[in-house]
């Protein structure tokens, strides 16, 4: 029977987020690319067909909620397992009790919460007992299982990635917290769209956030009569974020990471650590600005500084490794070091215009001189005929085509002068040069021969 939640039961023992928690499939918000009509999580769960699977998301998307409802709908036991505060020794009773159920038939569900905390002598306590079907295994996780679970374990388990909720997802969120009677359906209390859309903005994803800063507005909202009132200004007191919250419909979003990328591009370290900050602050994840650090380094910059990529990827490496808010200071002096490099976009407009020729000539056959011919049939047929191997000479270089015929002599990279890349070019046309003297020599032209002329 549901709970009943007058006004003066506000501080009752459960918070919002626990009692709103989904029973059913029907009642999760969000994660339709798993739990739609026909989706194959769904399938699993209706049908009750539930194998070992890790959920992988970040804080705040359900999939501590995703276990519950397993439980409420699969039939089989349940044991709720915390990687926090539990050893080898809890983890081997639970698995003799699961034994013993196999036994007689039952299956067992053990869920595992943060299964990344756990280390490899406790991961792999697990095992044996997966593989023998004694207990089928849900781990939960916001870190890349690929990094830390197990390979042996990791190859047993399905993995499901679950994603941030939306605006969207957390508006409907957020409006059945106000109706709900497991929410606040007992009380009289108005919030606009345009508040409900900050609270959004602000959980930034995390539907707990969403909830738990609901539940403290209301708390603090203003009484009109029998209405509590919640306003933009409570919203900004509960969350201390007021002019940093993005908007609900997610422009502003792409508005900051725009602004830190022209910046970036415009050399301007001053403007770009601003408006990182802006983001970092309000609340966005520091792996998706990593990543998009990581992009410019490549885009933007590229061979006029190859160091630039290097940089980039350490900083998203630290952010993955501690998190906010020590890796402020990472993103920040790869910020700063990519405005302050020189600036090429050159393997940018190489890759786009090959992209056009390669989606534009999809017929066009590999020559048979780079054609690996490892089969006699192959080598019968001219596979490898005429193939020049480069290190054979003693410039490292030959005259040997290796584009299609139709795009002979066609030129994607064109170096800039930019920083290093100056390098990139002046070798580039040294190379163009000895090709182009071994067609009119006999024999191939040395490179150092070009060099010298």
């Amino acid at each position: 029977m549901e709970e009943q939640l007058s006004f003066a039961g506000s501080l009752t023992t459960q918070p919002l987020p626990a009692r709103l928690r989904p029973r059913t499939i029907d009642e999760v918000v969000g994660q339709q690319q798993l739990l739609g009509k026909g989706r194959v999580l769904r399938r699993i769960i209706e049908q009750d067909m539930v194998s070992s699977m890790i959920f992988w998301g970040p804080p705040g998307v359900g999939k501590t909620t995703l276990a519950h409802v397993i439980a409420n709908q699969t039939r089989a036991k349940f044991i709720n397992f915390s990687a926090v505060t539990s050893g080898i020794k809890e983890i081997r009773g639970v698995m003799q009790e699961a034994e013993e159920n196999r036994r007689f038939g039952e299956k067992t569900i053990v869920f595992v919460d943060e299964i990344h905390r756990f280390n490899k002598a406790q991961q792999d306590a697990f095992l044996p007992f997966v593989e023998k079907g004694s207990i089928i295994l849900i781990g939960a996780t916001t870190e890349n299982p690929s990094f830390e679970v197990n390979g042996a374990l990791l190859s047993r388990c399905k993995v499901f990635v679950l994603k941030a909720l939306d605006g969207e997802a957390l508006l409907e969120l957020l409006q059945r917290a106000l109706e709900s009677p497991r929410g606040f359906g007992g009380q009289k209390i108005r919030a606009g769209e345009e508040v409900l859309g900050l609270i959004a903005g602000f959980a930034n994803g995390d539907a707990r956030t969403a909830l738990s800063t609901l539940e403290m507005a209301v708390l603090n909202g203003e009484t009109e009569g029998d209405t509590t009132v919640i306003t933009r200004e409570v919203v900004e007191q509960c969350t201390s974020r007021k002019s940093l919250l993005y908007d609900k419909g997610g422009e502003e979003h792409y508005n900051l990471i725009s602004a830190l990328h022209k910046s970036m591009r415009n050399s301007d370290p001053d403007a770009a650590v601003y408006w990182l900050a802006r983001m970092l602050e309000a609340g966005e994840d520091p792996l998706y600005v990593a990543r998009r650090v990581v992009r410019f380094a490549s885009e933007d910059v590229g061979l006029a500084d190859p160091r630039a990529l290097e940089i980039a990827v350490a900083a998203y490496q630290a952010c993955h490794y501690i998190g906010m808010p020590e890796c402020t200071v990472h993103l920040t002096q790869a910020v700063v070091y990519l405005s302050a490099a020189p600036k090429s976009n050159a393997l940018y407009l190489a890759y786009e215009a090959a992209k056009k020729d390669a989606l534009t000539q999809l017929a066009d056959p590999v020559p048979l001189q780079i054609r690996n011919g490892v089969t006699r049939l192959m080598r019968e047929v001219g596979y490898g005929a005429g193939y020049q191997y480069a290190h054979d000479t003693e410039d490292k270089l030959t005259d040997m085509e290796c584009l299609p015929e139709s795009l002979r002599g066609r030129r994607y990279y064109c170096p800039t002068t930019q920083g290093l890349e100056a390098r990139f070019k002046d070798r580039l046309e040294q190379i163009t040069r000895a090709r182009a003297r071994s067609q009119t020599l006999p024999g191939a032209a040395r490179l150092d021969d070009v060099q010298k002329g």
